[in-house]
């Protein structure tokens, strides 16, 4: 039998990494105190955006770890769910749930960059459908969806400041669009721009925000929430900056 620090360590490991890659709170929650129960120890498991609570009803101290969330990576949270699905049936021993753990928090677990780049473009092009565009119009979109993406991306490898990799991207979509336009390229900036925003656009965090709201952990929809409209403002501010910039240096 596995000892309870050794419970309660696994089961703050497995909040933390569940936490950091995107999943809601009550998932969290849930899944570190099933492990503990799986395991033959009564958990309790409160989760925060910047910290996980673990503690046993038969110890009297508190497992505090902090977490620092970034970039989300759904494929991990799938694959804990997995295993700890696995453990709780009785599929797989203590010690091999704490192997599986430890080499899901040390997998790389990414794409490759011909791939990020399509999978940009073609999400770039996905709202364009609806708007009953041009076809030059539709393969613009695709080519400034992964401008503006490649944009975000490497000023994210150059500064960690929150947020101007957001507004970075909306700029350069909107000043590539507009320039489009201008140049008579193009037909619609408006469509352009609104199609080629959707890989920056914080779709992930939206959805789990108002998970958090329905099931009631209010503080953590909130700071969630708060966020996304955060990464929404930075790249509407980048948006109207390219726009402007382009109106006044092509009407110069």
């Amino acid at each position: 039998m596995p000892s309870e620090e050794d419970v309660i360590e696994l089961s703050g490991r497995v909040a933390k990494i569940l936490l950091e890659n995107g999943a809601e709170t009550s998932r969290v929650e849930g899944t570190a105190e099933y492990i503990g129960r799986a395991a033959g120890l009564e958990l309790s498991c409160h989760a925060t955006m910047t910290a996980v609570f673990v503690d046993a009803q038969t110890e009297a101290h508190t497992h505090l770890i902090k977490v620092r969330t970034g970039d989300f990576n759904l494929q991990k949270v799938d694959e804990i769910n997995s295993v700890s699905r696995q453990f709780v049936a009785g599929h797989l021993s203590f010690d091999d749930l704490q192997r599986r753990i430890a080499a899901i928090d040390r997998k790389v677990i990414d794409f490759t960059w011909v791939q990020k780049i399509i999978g940009a473009g073609l999400v770039s092009i996905a709202p364009m459908l609806l708007f009953k565009a041009t076809w030059g119009d539709l393969a613009w979109a695709f080519g400034v969806g992964i401008a503006g993406y490649l944009a975000a991306q490497w000023v994210g490898h150059q500064t960690k400041t929150p947020y101007i990799t957001s507004a970075v991207g909306g700029f350069t979509i909107a000043v590539l669009a507009v320039l489009l336009v201008h140049l008579d390229w193009a037909v619609s900036s408006d469509n352009i721009i609104i199609s080629a925003l959707m890989p920056l656009v914080p779709g992930v965090a939206l959805t789990n925000s108002l998970r958090e709201l329905i099931g009631k952990h209010t503080i953590s929809g909130m700071v969630r929430a708060v966020d996304a409209i955060l990464v929404a403002v930075a790249i509407g501010g980048g948006v109207v900056l390219g726009s402007v910039l382009v109106q006044l240096v092509m009407g110069a």
